[in-house]
């Protein structure tokens, strides 16, 4: 007896011959968690059949986000004055808002970030982090395909000055909380590629690490075939300081100890050589390009303070896969792609770079082809069943004539119908399965008024949050 079910739309975007392809007026046929068919309605049996007036897209895969902590950082990471440390928010806001979150605030703030990648399409998302066990089991819980790791470094950044970046380094170097990183890994092979958590390793950022540190993860990624992902090129003080320990870019002492390859994924690598960021020569492209090493573009996040990718455009050229995440708050693929494409054709002064091919290409087959998974990010026979259901009547998508082109320059996040992971819909009916999100909600409101309200207790400078990131305007006052 099949359990197959065929759904019609009026556009699919399928996959032919290695690309992507527009079909009109078809059907993909799901049977499990698996994509059984695509093409020509009623071609082979099903149980049912269900007409969409849909746009039948592959979700979108980010490859970089903290779910665990990125809802808190709306509305204390927008407009503030950073010259000091040349536009980053990490050495004085990260710090006092990472402290103030328990580990049930962590499983708050994960519940509202899964709510909010499926809300704006996206089905498989690389989280790095803490309470790494407890969101394994509810991305598999309610439906979110995720690559987890459990971040580990050997130190941190802070200032006690506002004016220097300083490194407090542990005893251990930070081995043991790599060991525990590699158990969680080890326990999350997905060695069949059917569950829907897999983990890999998360050294945090490259100025945290030590040589020892990222020599060892490079050992068990050779040994166990796990990826990796580390922050690298992500700030002009992290640059700086490389190069003033080392006489080497991040990204050439990454290559000088063996770190790069093609399980390698940096997280931003904006700060290269050869771009204005940094006024510095050298070859950082080539040498991800010829190391096979992949960069996660984040867009929105730097994009809001300022600092872009000089530029996706030239990153392409060059031979180095490009893919995006979110990184923080908003958690939008959506957003990535348009942003991705927006600034590129800003800084290459063309309107034909970053077309929205090539970003919603880098948000689906790319990122596939990163994690070794030939069968996500497109529709095809064989492929996992993991689709976003766009309509096509609405005030942003109608007209339509190149559904591509109008997901990533005009539909908003109301133009999602439907979210299905592994065969199952995740997002239907305007609700996340599983998830209270009303109440998830009230609880994020509660958690960041606690931070807010406690920052003076972690800022160095003791500041209030009215103090350190003022409002937009004052507050009203009613005549006496």
């Amino acid at each position: 007896m099949t359990t197959a079910i065929e759904y019609t739309a009026p556009w699919i975007i399928a996959y032919q011959d290695g690309e992507h392809r527009i079909l009109r007026d078809g059907a993909v046929v799901v049977d499990g968690d698996r994509i059984v068919h695509v093409g020509a309605p009623g071609a082979v049996e099903v149980d049912r059949t269900k007409h969409t007036e849909s746009i039948i897209a592959p979700g979108f895969i980010s490859l970089h986000a903290h779910m665990q902590e990125s809802p808190v950082d709306k509305g204390i990471a927008e407009d503030i004055e950073k010259r000091q440390f040349w536009g980053t928010n990490l050495i004085e806001i990260l710090p006092p808002r990472s402290q103030a979150l328990t580990p049930e605030d962590a499983r708050t703030c994960a519940r509202v970030s899964i709510a909010e990648h499926l809300r704006t399409g996206t089905t498989t998302v690389m989280q790095m982090g803490v309470e790494s066990e407890a969101i394994a089991d509810l991305c598999a819980s309610v439906g979110l395909r995720a690559y987890i790791a459990e971040s580990y470094r050997s130190g941190e950044w802070f200032t006690d000055d506002g004016k220097n970046v300083e490194y407090r380094w542990r005893e251990d170097d930070g081995h043991a909380a790599f060991e525990r990183a590699l158990s969680f890994a080890l326990r999350h092979r997905n060695r069949s590629g059917n569950e829907l958590v897999t983990g890999f390793l998360n050294p945090s950022q490259v100025d945290t690490c030590s040589e020892s540190l990222l020599r060892r993860t490079r050992e068990a990624s050779d040994e166990h075939g796990l990826l990796m992902q580390i922050h690298a090129a992500q700030s002009y003080s992290e640059f700086h300081e490389m190069t003033r320990r080392h006489g080497r870019t991040p990204i050439e002492w990454l290559d000088d100890i063996g770190f790069l390859g093609d399980r390698t994924l940096i997280g931003h690598g904006l700060f290269l050589t050869g771009t204005s960021w940094t006024n510095f020569h050298g070859d950082d492209l080539g040498l991800l390009a010829r190391s096979g090493t992949s960069v996660v573009y984040n867009p929105w996040v730097f994009a809001r303070n300022g600092i872009i990718m000089e530029s996706y455009e030239r990153y392409r050229e060059a031979g180095v896969s490009v893919c995006f995440g979110t990184d923080t708050t908003t958690q939008s693929m959506l957003w990535s792609l348009r942003w991705a494409s927006i600034i590129t054709k800003v800084f290459e002064h063309r309107a034909d770079a970053a077309r929205a091919r090539d970003v919603f290409d880098s948000a689906t087959l790319r990122a596939a082809e990163i994690l070794g998974r030939s069968d996500l990010g497109r529709i095809e026979a064989g492929a996992k069943a993991d689709l976003v259901f766009w309509k096509t009547q609405s005030a942003y998508v109608t007209p339509l004539r190149d559904p591509i082109r109008t997901i990533v320059y005009y539909a908003e996040h109301e133009d999602i119908a439907a979210v299905m992971v592994d065969g199952t819909f995740s997002l239907a009916d305007g609700k996340v399965v599983g998830l209270d999100e009303a109440a998830d909600l009230r609880e994020l409101q509660e958690i960041s008024e606690r931070v807010w309200a406690g920052w003076s207790e972690r800022d160095w400078a003791h500041r209030t949050i009215d103090a350190h990131v003022p409002m937009s305007y004052g507050e009203f006052t009613y005549p006496s």
